[in-house]
């Protein structure tokens, strides 16, 4: 999504009465909750979370806006990646691709068509939708309901020769949240005020995971600094791997390496951020269930997660290198000579590239490409190599 701030405008918000009922009645039972256990309430409750049902998240009707949904430009680019892919694995007939956070289906609808148009693209193609939400299965399904050859399923979490593809997922996944004070770590905590409001209560790790993450990475936070930790990013990329049988996994968001991740000068207060109608803040106690919740991804994290999974690396760069090693800037040159392009739709595709690369928006998301099975010296574009 595009992280640069705006103004923000008056949005009297209220939060969801259930999930904030459920979020007090779960305190006044066991106690404060950690914060990756709210962010699970409040984004991915079945009923209820953010996540779930029918409401419009990412895309310009939304909340924020993501590369695909900002223009077809992105999945068409992504496309010359995906035909490497389907090289590298011997270039099967059909080819399968599964999607985390397939949302909308923009991204599959403009992939999926430039694949089955390329004159060494796969005959077929069966698209996997894993998503917390089933709905979004019919969405995908709809964006690509006109062409042939592709097929749309629920995932099954089968293992697949293919593509895995998760764009802005992991920033989402429930996080902890931390504070040094002194040479004491302490874990911020989900409670209840005098008034029965939610508030940041500071107790002892609930687990000494948070401690070992950080000795492990060799990061040593500054007093009063605070941060946040995703424990669950170890278990998303081993269910992510255990998917994978020969093929590539690709991941795009935006995150750092844990030296700068957790750089007390840039970021004494953390990466934690909401987003709610295009407009960034800071406090995750309203609109609950209404708000997206992220925080940046720990890179260094994730590759250390992908190696004990067994997957090999491709190659780790920025959504603008990547983009323009595939070739970006030469497919926004032949939108001008698309069936049907005007002035208008180019330039439309110009900006929303621009935003794609540009370093101070979307332009510096981390793109990561771990691979299983593949030939050794195999070269895949995007990263230098191809």
């Amino acid at each position: 999504m595009d992280l640069r701030r705006v103004p923000a405008r008056d949005q009297d918000v209220a939060s969801d009465p259930v999930l904030l009922a459920t979020i007090r009645a779960e305190i006044e039972r066991s106690g404060p909750l950690t914060f990756d256990r709210f962010m699970e309430i409040a984004l991915y409750d079945p009923a209820r979370g953010y996540y779930r049902g029918a409401a419009t998240r990412p895309g310009r009707a939304g909340d924020f806006l993501t590369a695909p949904e900002a223009h077809p430009l992105f999945g068409r680019t992504l496309a010359r990646f995906a035909l490497a892919v389907h090289a590298s694995i011997g270039a099967p007939a059909s080819f399968t691709i599964r999607e985390h956070g397939a949302g909308t289906g923009a991204l599959a609808a403009a992939l999926v068509a430039e694949l089955l148009a390329a004159p060494d693209g796969p005959a077929a193609i069966r698209y996997l939708v894993a998503e917390v939400e089933p709905a979004r299965v019919d969405a995908v399904r709809a964006a690509l309901n006109d062409l042939d050859g592709a097929s749309v399923e629920p995932d099954d979490g089968d293992p697949i020769d293919g593509l895995i593809v998760a764009n802005e997922v992991l920033d989402a996944l429930p996080t902890h949240r931390i504070v040094q004070r002194g040479a004491s770590l302490r874990e911020i905590l989900v409670g209840l005020g005098p008034d029965g409001g939610l508030v940041d209560v500071e107790a002892e790790p609930t687990t000494p995971a948070l401690e070992a993450r950080l000795a492990a990475e060799s990061v040593v936070l500054a007093d009063g600094q605070r941060a946040e930790i995703c424990l669950a990013l170890d278990t998303w990329i081993d269910g992510a791997a255990a998917g994978l049988r020969r093929g590539v996994l690709l991941l795009i968001d935006y995150g750092h390496p844990a030296a700068d991740l957790y750089d007390s000068g840039r970021r004494a207060a953390g990466t934690l951020a909401t987003y709610l109608g295009h407009q960034v803040g800071d406090d995750p106690y309203r609109a609950i269930g209404r708000q997206d919740l992220t925080a940046h991804v720990d890179i260094t994290a994730v590759e250390r997660a992908t190696a004990r999974a067994g997957l090999i690396p491709i190659g780790s760069t920025t959504q603008s290198d990547f983009l323009s090693r595939l070739g970006a800037g030469d497919l926004l040159v032949a939108e001008q000579t698309r069936a049907g392009a005007t002035l208008q739709s180019y330039l439309d595709a110009r900006a929303a590239l621009v935003r794609m690369i540009d370093p101070g928006a979307m332009g510096r998301f981390r793109v990561l490409a771990v691979s299983r099975r593949l030939e050794a010296d195999v070269a895949l574009p995007g990263f230098g190599g191809g």
